[in-house]
């Protein structure tokens, strides 16, 4: 087991992780002093350890279709009916969007009771469940509505990860490959186990440094500007991490065109991306216009194009960058039929499902 501490001026948590770490859930609960808990579940009952204290278990389901205003509503209300109070706890089990919708619904319920994440999906486990960024998306956009809600601790339990469909592994590797880039750049041919607590460091380390995204916290979102947008354009058919994928050769590109990296730097980006059995073009039926108008809507655009890029000091955030110049680098990005892209993930998941332990 590895233990990753998340230390805040005025928050602190620990992230474990390694196999049969859900089973410290009681221990947290009770270190907590709750009386109460609800488990917001995406998983089968059987997956949920037991909290120690009377619990309401309520059914969620994982994907961008549930990330709305509208669940966190449903489970506000949920949380009223079983008498939740503030000293009492809220726990997310499933993968990134329902540790998203469940975090947002614990910062607003009596503006704000603690919440424990059990993070099934690799992608959470690597990124979305450590942080405490929380957020729901608009038909404009992505997480576009949300609020900085700091866990209480996050089990990365890797015995979930056995659990998985094929192409759910695969997506977390996106999250993985973009580390490359942005402070973690030897985890190829790592154990899975080593790759997701090296992972987990430098999200801490970032997160430590700048909790709300007023400078260094936007490296974090390497490949993600793109990699949004195509999500929404395909109407999610490209997966969070195979769109990041695609996103952080974009951004190696863009980079380029820009005069930030090398053509060798640029070339890592796409090496880096493949050696990961990750997708690398862009789906050919997305037109460039709608994916520029959908990257103005991102959340640190702050009115103009604004992407994580690497440079000569490492990746930092780039604002103001040229209309024409991100236009041209996407038109230059190799395309392929999304139906193949999909296809292509499937079978490449397949074989990395088969080289997880089990």
């Amino acid at each position: 087991m590895a233990s990753v501490s998340l230390r805040l001026a005025d928050h602190a948590y620990d992230v474990l992780i390694g196999p049969g770490v859900r089973t410290s859930l009681a221990g947290v609960v009770r270190r907590l002093g709750a009386e109460r808990a609800v488990v917001v579940s995406a998983r089968p009952e059987e997956w949920v350890p037991d909290t120690g204290v009377e619990t309401l278990l309520v059914p969620a389901r994982d994907g961008e279709r549930d990330k709305t205003l509208g669940t966190v509503g449903e489970l506000c209300a949920a949380f009223v009916r079983f008498g939740l109070s503030r000293s009492d706890v809220v726990v997310s089990c499933g993968g990134g969007t329902t540790t998203d919708v469940v975090g947002l619904a614990a910062a607003l319920y009596h503006r704000g009771v603690r919440v424990v994440h059990l993070p099934t999906s690799l992608l959470a486990q690597v990124d979305a469940a450590v942080g405490g960024k929380t957020a729901v998306n608009l038909p404009q956009g992505k997480n576009l509505v949300g609020a900085y809600w700091q866990p209480s601790a996050v089990l990365c339990d890797t015995d979930y990860l056995t659990t998985l469909p094929p192409r759910e592994l695969l997506n977390g590797y996106g999250e993985i490959a973009r580390c490359h880039f942005i402070g973690a750049p030897d985890l190829r041919g790592l154990p899975l186990a080593d790759q997701i607590a090296a992972s987990v460091r430098l999200k801490a380390r970032v997160v430590e440094a700048d909790e709300r995204d007023s400078g260094l916290r936007h490296i974090l979102n390497y490949g993600h500007t793109l990699g949004h947008a195509l999500e929404k354009a395909t109407d999610y058919a490209l997966r969070h991490g195979e769109a990041v994928a695609v996103g952080t050769v974009f951004a190696g590109r863009l980079a380029g065109a820009l005069g930030r990296i090398g053509e060798a730097r640029v070339a890592e980006h796409l090496d880096v991306v493949r050696s990961y059995g990750l997708p690398t073009a862009v789906p050919a039926e997305t037109a460039t216009e709608t994916l520029i108008e959908l990257m103005r809507h991102d959340k640190k655009a702050f009115g103009s194009l604004a992407f994580a890029l690497d440079g000569p000091d490492g990746a930092e955030l780039v604002t103001d960058v040229p209309r024409d110049v991100v236009a041209a680098v996407l038109e230059g990005m190799p395309r392929a039929p999304l139906a193949d892209l999909v296809a292509t993930a499937t079978a490449t998941a397949t074989v990395l499902a088969g080289a997880v332990p089990s």
